[in-house]
């Protein structure tokens, strides 16, 4: 399908990385605009995201879309080719868990431990990798990430089968 596709991102963002990754797989052309996300937004990005103010933006068809998880859905739906989501409704569910799971347990964390200033910076990663039930006893967090990831051959956005020679070489072109 020769349709405009444009991505408004940030070379930091794993919002970002999602999307471009599954236009990728799924063998879409896209224009990719970066956006300088600390000092100046684009006007384009207040236009086409004004609740938010921010990337990730998706276009297509001049038609705008936020939010990635929602841009991913978008993306498996109207492009047939190379499904991503596996067809299975309960497959599909649990994919959709994990997805919500990383996106609300673990990028956060990530992002706790990786920017938190240099003298609180231990602290972070502590409680990260800690954390206390309403009872007060300790808990490993990342346990149940380990166990996540464990998963991952099966979580959604089946990447692994996907990375041959072929893709890469394709995504990286």
């Amino acid at each position: 399908m020769g349709e405009e596709v444009k991505v408004f991102g940030f070379w930091a963002s794993p919002y970002s990385h999602r999307v471009e990754l599954a236009l990728g797989l799924k063998g879409v052309l896209y224009e990719y605009i970066e956006e300088d996300i600390l000092k100046n937004k684009s006007d384009l990005v207040l236009k086409y995201n004004p609740i938010h103010k921010k990337v990730l933006v998706f276009l297509h068809k001049g038609k705008p879309i936020v939010e990635s998880i929602v841009i991913l859905e978008y993306i498996e739906e109207t492009w047939k080719a190379n499904p991503i989501l596996p067809q299975n409704l309960h497959d599909k569910a649990i994919d959709r868990f994990w997805i919500k799971f990383i996106d609300d347990k673990c990028l956060p964390a990530i992002r706790k431990a990786t920017f938190s200033p240099e003298n609180e910076r231990q602290t972070a990663v502590e409680e990260a990798f800690w954390s206390r039930t309403s009872s007060g006893s300790s808990f490993i967090q990342f346990g149940a990430m380990a166990e996540m990831l464990s998963k991952a051959s099966t979580m959604v956005f089946r990447i692994e089968p996907m990375l041959t020679p072929t893709t890469i070489q394709m995504m990286s072109a």
